[in-house]
């Protein structure tokens, strides 16, 4: 028969070596992705901040972003994207590893350009893109910039029947450290 003691050993070694055990297995991928989360000085109105995720948010890497469009903020469809951003990132992207998604589905493009001159990225759907949806840009092959920091990239979308101005509905605050 075991001792009190000697079964709570027992209890208590198991235990360490689970947390061991644990705290030494591989990161999975999908825990090495960062999100946005909250910014607690300056920048953007809490209403107007977008949400994102990065894949690996490191200064002078290889990345990948998802920046998303929730649909309360896609009232009219959208026949245009138009992506801007600060003049202190210094990244670059690959025109041709750009994707749309709308609810999940990814939809057909019939151009995503980049000028770097004027920094933004245009996208242009084949179709409009529906009011009401969930709305996800992803840049694939992104070189982030050498320096880390904190940037805005604003979303700006020219609606099927408005104005052909570009229409600002938010920004996410993109951190690479």
């Amino acid at each position: 028969m075991l001792s009190p003691n000697s079964a709570m050993r027992r209890v208590l070694f198991g235990i360490a070596v689970t947390g061991l055990l644990i705290t030494a297995m591989p990161t999975p991928p999908s825990w090495a992705f960062r999100c946005s989360g909250l910014t607690v000085f300056g920048g953007v109105r809490r209403d107007r901040e977008l949400k994102y995720c990065v894949q690996s948010g490191r200064e002078n890497s290889w990345d990948r972003y998802w920046l998303k469009i929730p649909k309360e903020k896609v009232n009219l469809a959208i026949s245009e994207l138009r992506i801007n951003y600060p003049e202190s990132y210094r990244g670059e992207f690959n025109e041709d590893r750009i994707e749309v998604t709308v609810n999940g589905n990814k939809i057909e493009l019939d151009d995503a350009l980049w000028d770097r001159d004027n920094r933004f990225i245009q996208i242009y759907p084949t179709e409009a893109i529906p009011a009401n949806t969930d709305v996800e840009v992803v840049l694939s092959n992104v070189r982030n910039p050498n320096f880390g920091g904190m940037f805005n990239f604003n979303a700006l979308v020219v609606t099927r029947g408005g104005p052909p101005l570009p229409e600002y509905i938010g920004t996410w605050v993109l951190a690479i450290n």
